[in-house]
């Protein structure tokens, strides 16, 4: 009986798989994601480089907690066969002690700290990934040990980096979904995908742009402190890199927003089936209640505000890792509809 149900899995499991996913090459299927993405690039990068400021701001206040809840989701139910058991708890753990590192009052004893967990989460999933090949163990370990080193040395330059690195984790989730388009329409829509991720923040940053841009404001220095790498703050780059966070912050929500529920719903169905009655009313209901009450802290502080979001996003900030980690080395155990 047992043999039958394992040999039955892989059929059940296909139809489900084309049930949620038909004709993606189809014409359909190429058009839909191809057409919006190209929209999306060219509107969010009008609002970003005439409104650097407002576009990280109100985009944050928007869809910043909806797109955690949908993201969770996502990993949750695509990576369902690696997100589980002792491994999910360890890495719960370590997050949840960063979390609390970030609702304490910043100080260099808390950065340190957090800076620490996030690289025993890195360990830990090199730990996990690796555990059958000592000799890369071994090689990613002592990367890891490096990183960590340079990381506590300039702490400053690690949370700046850290920012913008978040903004680039969707191209990985977005190449690994196009694996199931076909030819010319995966071509393409990579390629789309690099040009958001890759070439448009490389011609901002070269001021490719600096004549269509919207001059300064308060708000952009604020901004700036932050996204801003110390050694090019109070220069005319400050402005460039809160346009690039601006750009790459709002693709970064409209991904998890817009494509992964509309283009990927079998991540959806699987997360379901993994926690019975979160339906996708509760991730919506969850992450639209969370923007307005985000949205109100905003206006009243600003600062806490940003404090509170900054933990509380640290669950899909960081769980993100391990499953890049494993995307990259391509050990990544997916759910039944994501195909192979």
């Amino acid at each position: 009986m047992a043999s039958a149900n394992v040999a039955a899995a892989p059929r059940a499991s296909a139809r489900r798989g084309a049930q949620v996913r038909p004709g993606l090459a189809g014409r359909a299927g190429r058009a839909g994601p191809l057409t919006g993405f190209a929209v999306l690039i060219a509107v969010t990068l009008a609002l970003a480089l005439r409104l650097p400021a407002g576009t990280a701001v109100v985009g944050l206040a928007a869809f910043g907690i909806l797109h955690n809840v949908l993201e969770l989701r996502y990993m949750a139910g695509r990576f369902e066969g690696l997100l589980r058991g002792p491994f999910l708890r360890l890495l719960a753990a370590l997050i949840t002690g960063i979390v609390l590192c970030r609702l304490l009052p910043v100080s260099s004893g808390t950065r340190a700290a957090e800076i620490l967990l996030a690289y025993v989460l890195l360990a830990a999933a090199c730990g996990y990934a690796l555990r059958s090949r000592p000799l890369w163990l071994a090689a990613a370990l002592l990367v890891v040990a490096g990183a960590a080193a340079a990381s506590l040395a300039f702490p400053d330059y690690h949370f700046v980096v850290l920012t913008h690195l978040h903004n680039v984790v969707p191209l990985f989730f977005l190449w690994e979904w196009s694996r199931e388009m076909e030819g010319r329409g995966r071509t393409v829509f990579r390629a789309l995908q690099c040009g958001w991720v890759l070439v448009v923040p490389a011609l901002v940053l070269g001021g490719a742009f600096d004549g269509l841009m919207g001059g300064g404001s308060h708000w952009t220095d604020r901004l700036s402190r932050s996204y801003t790498p110390p050694a090019w703050q109070h220069t005319e780059a400050g402005l460039r890199f809160v346009t690039v966070f601006a750009f790459m912050a709002l693709m970064h929500y409209l991904v998890w927003v817009w494509f992964m529920p509309r283009y990927a719903p079998d991540a959806t169905e699987a997360f379901e089936r993994r926690v019975p009655g979160m339906t996708g009313r509760w991730a919506w209901g969850l992450g639209l209640g969370g923007a307005a009450a985000l949205a109100v802290l905003f206006v009243s502080d600003y600062t806490q505000g940003t404090s509170l979001y900054a933990a509380v996003a640290s669950y899909h900030a960081y769980l993100e890792f391990p499953v890049l980690l494993m995307l990259v080395l391509g050990l990544a155990p997916r759910t039944a509809g994501g195909g192979k």
